[in-house]
């Protein structure tokens, strides 16, 4: 046996108390932001609005974008032959799917053709075995003193 499987009584159980231990947040010090002189410095300059005020500040050039890379061109024909296999694709994956119903359809209608056939030599069979033990439209029982009329058995 381990001894943590050892019978104790209450009072003899050892208690440890944990106490978490405090983290010192780490304090961020900010980098001391230094002014940069621009290489170049811009001219000033001054517009004259239409009302006689007059605006002073720094030209600033416009942004140029990158010039986009010109796509090679597709041909046509290229575009055509693509489309047309696939079209091609879908025509055959729809044959290949009229050609499947086409084939359950046939067993189908196979089945109920054989069913009927079943059905119906089984109808004339039960006729024709019956025929044999039918003995007429109207019985009589002398002995017993009962009439029947027009009473089948089958």
């Amino acid at each position: 046996m381990f001894p943590q499987d050892t019978p104790r009584l209450p009072a003899q159980r050892a208690v440890e108390i944990h106490q978490p231990t405090p983290l010192t947040p780490a304090v961020a010090v900010p980098a001391p932001v230094l002014p940069v002189q621009p290489a170049i410095v811009p001219t000033v300059a001054s517009v004259v609005l239409p009302d006689g005020r007059v605006v002073t500040g720094y030209a600033v050039s416009p942004v140029q974008p990158e010039p986009i890379a010109a796509k090679p061109a597709v041909s046509r024909t290229a575009v055509n032959v693509a489309l047309g296999g696939v079209g091609f694709l879908a025509v055959c994956g729809g044959l290949l799917l009229l050609t499947t119903f086409i084939t359950a359809l046939t067993a189908l209608i196979t089945q109920l053709i054989t069913l009927a056939a079943v059905l119906f030599g089984g109808f004339i069979a039960v006729q024709v075995l019956a025929a044999g033990r039918h003995t007429g439209g109207t019985t009589v029982n002398i002995r017993r003193a009962v009439f029947k009329r027009n009473h089948f058995h089958g």
